[in-house]
């Protein structure tokens, strides 16, 4: 099985890394394999537009048998614990569209630019679509921005706007739309590093989150070893 491991930043996904490169895992540099399992890691780089350049170039290359992103995330939704590792099953382009005239935003898929009922979007958004009966971990809908969220009056703003979304990250979406435009089964996974409001960084347990992030990764990637 051959796994391509998307990550913004190797930071997130550090102890994992470590932990394969223990083991003895390490081909080449980012490609780890034991028998018939391949891990190759793409670090893309935060954000919207060059997580999707990264994929878009490898992508374009190389056939993989299922996707994985991993990363950390900011949590909209307040039931959701600091530290707790979810997959994200749809995901929308949050700040793409146009800042109206009385200060309202208006995304691009709901004037007419891009048709946000044709492939690969549904109703503005994009759908991982996972089957039923074979969840792993909570199952989130999630927001991706280019700017995140740090003022309250913006953050009431974007929860009227996308009111089901219940995480927020920084390449979700654009990692959505290149698996979903190249055929490939997918999974997004984050870790809850911090709540979505007024910007308090002391307030963020990021240790936790990818702690939580990497063991789960580490027992689900060893599992397709099968």
């Amino acid at each position: 099985m051959k796994i391509l491991l998307v990550t913004a930043t190797t930071f997130e996904i550090a102890p994992l890394l470590d932990a394969l490169r223990s083991e003895g895992w390490e081909r080449e540099p980012n490609h780890f394999q034991k028998e018939a399992l391949s891990i190759e890691v793409l670090t893309t780089g935060v954000g919207l537009p060059l997580a999707a350049f990264a994929l878009g170039h490898r992508l374009a290359t190389r056939r993989y048998n299922l996707l994985v992103q991993a990363g950390v995330a900011g949590a909209i939704d307040r039931n959701l614990k600091l530290g707790s590792v979810v997959e994200v099953v749809s995901d929308c382009f949050a700040d793409l569209g146009v800042e109206e005239a009385d200060g309202a935003f208006t995304p691009v898929t709901s004037m007419g630019l891009i048709d946000g009922d044709v492939f690969p979007f549904k109703e503005g958004r994009l759908w991982n679509s996972p089957k039923e009966g074979e969840a792993f971990l909570p199952r989130v809908h999630g927001a991706s921005v280019n700017k995140v969220h740090g003022t309250e009056e913006s953050i009431l703003a974007m929860k009227e706007k996308f009111p089901f979304a219940e995480v927020e990250s920084m390449e979700g979406a654009a990692f959505f739309y290149a698996s979903l435009q190249y055929g490939t089964p997918a999974l997004q996974i984050r870790a809850i590093s911090n709540y979505v409001e007024k910007r308090q960084r002391e307030n963020w347990e990021l240790k936790e989150a990818i702690d939580n992030l990497n063991e789960v990764l580490q027992e689900m990637l060893l599992s397709f070893r099968g």
